[in-house]
């Protein structure tokens, strides 16, 4: 699609750095520049005041990802697109079945009243909680990944959504400030609200997490 729309060489694409690398490949396929902007803390998807900040004459497009089953602000982000003649487009997820996306919301909805200690997902218009993503305080990577494995100790199927930010990869090594990415990075954890868990599952998750929850201080 970039390509098709005489996005090339010479050209810088802005994209999020949290996620996979997939969008920051196919900018570099066609020859230009992935420049990363910052995300929104609560919906982990492109900050509008971000993208604008990583403009430079250079800027072709703008690729919005929406995150987790949140969708990203496009409202806001093809206003930008508008006032400085860029191409925005969007990468959106597969969100399956309506009842699956039903069950799920069920399922986050129980979990958005049970945890402790954790905070919950931001839920937002039209959330399809294709992951449900929550936030581990403490110190960062290192209290993340040790409530991580007392979760998974427990029989929970919890996993980190993001290992390392694109930015942060050798292709796409960049001298950047992403303060927003790097703490969801390191805090992030994502937990089951699959359309097959049972009840019992579900309080399972609820009993491993608030365990746990009430070791934890929130980071100030």
């Amino acid at each position: 699609m970039l390509r098709a729309a005489g996005v090339g060489v010479g050209d810088e694409v802005v994209v999020p750095a949290f996620g996979n690398a997939e969008v920051a490949e196919t900018v570099a396929l066609v020859g230009a520049l992935p420049v990363f902007a910052d995300i929104d803390p609560a919906t982990y998807c492109l900050d509008t005041a971000a993208v604008e900040a990583a403009l430079t004459p250079r800027t072709a497009a703008v690729v919005a990802v929406h995150r987790f089953g949140r969708p990203a602000d496009t409202a806001r982000l093809h206003a930008v697109g508008q006032r400085h003649g860029l191409l925005v487009l969007e990468q959106r997820e597969t969100d399956g079945p309506y009842d699956d996306i039903a069950r799920r919301r069920e399922r986050a909805a129980y979990l958005d009243g049970k945890l402790k200690g954790v905070r919950t997902p931001d839920g937002g218009d039209g959330h399809t909680y294709q992951q449900y993503v929550v936030r581990v305080p403490g110190n960062g990577r290192p209290d993340r990944d040790a409530f991580a494995r007392a979760v998974r100790g427990k029989g929970v199927d919890c996993r980190v959504p993001v290992q390392t930010p694109v930015h942060r990869m050798p292709a796409f090594r960049r001298c950047v400030s992403l303060p927003e990415t790097e703490r969801a990075a390191d805090e992030t954890l994502a937990l089951p609200v699959d359309a097959s868990l049972t009840k019992r599952d579900m309080q399972r998750i609820v009993s491993a997490c608030n365990a746990l929850g009430g070791l934890l201080q929130p980071a100030h």
